[in-house]
């Protein structure tokens, strides 16, 4: 079972744990179902082969309904935190692997790697699971890097949302909300890298994911900030 920084669990997480996720989980579903998607830009060129979805821990709640259907193994941090994520996960049809840059990082990657070397796609959130925001990790170079598997970048914005006093401020979009995705082109990453490629091929992906969650909010005329307030 996971751990909070602490080393434990709270006396009511074994609760919430086994009836609070599958609760957040129905709700997630029922609410994610009254959005529409209204635009996709780019193609998805992701099927049938595996691929490393990468988008921004800020935007990661619409992707709980958007690749339901393609189901990828995803990445999360073993804190208290992502014990709860993981019961979720496992709620809304989503495969996991626990672990993160700051507990149980290589173990994860080598187990990602295994899973896309089997034909499975994965999903990794750039600077999750505490950023700081909108600036990418490595984890994503080198799971490509190693596993020979394109990152395919993806973003999405809403007309409508809530926004949380996360580190990041998370959005969540409002009942009945529009929808705007945006698919970028598979970023096919070398297999021997330097330290200054690595690096390269970082920069590179963090500014595509920028762009594209500029793009995304652009598309409705709102400007959704990244960083919690002080």
């Amino acid at each position: 079972m996971g751990i909070d920084h602490r080393g434990v669990l709270r006396w009511y997480d074994p609760f919430l744990l086994n009836i609070g996720s599958a609760v957040v989980a129905t709700l997630v579903k029922a609410l994610l179902r009254t959005c529409s998607i209204i635009h996709i830009e780019g193609k998805d060129t992701s099927s049938p082969c595996p691929c490393i979805y990468v988008s921004w821990h800020q935007r990661m709640f619409f992707f709980a309904r958007y690749l339901a259907k393609k189901s990828p193994i995803i990445l999360i941090s073993q804190s208290r935190d992502g014990e709860y994520g993981a019961r979720i996960a496992k709620h809304l049809g989503f495969g996991y692997v626990r672990g993160s840059s700051t507990r149980g990082g290589i173990k994860a990657v080598r187990q990602m790697i295994e899973h896309l070397k089997k034909g499975r796609s994965v999903g990794i959130l750039a600077d999750g699971p505490l950023g700081p925001p909108r600036v990418a990790k490595t984890g994503p170079i080198l799971i490509a890097s190693k596993s020979g598997v394109p990152i395919v970048p993806l973003m999405w914005s809403s007309n409508s949302f809530w926004i949380l006093n996360s580190w990041d401020r998370y959005i969540i979009p409002k009942p009945f909300s529009k929808i705007v995705i945006r698919h970028g082109d598979p970023l096919v990453v070398p297999s021997s890298l330097s330290s200054e490629e690595v690096e390269y091929h970082r920069k590179r992906l963090q500014n595509i994911l920028n762009s594209y969650a500029k793009w995304c909010d652009e598309f409705f005329g709102v400007k959704i900030p990244c960083k919690k307030e002080k």
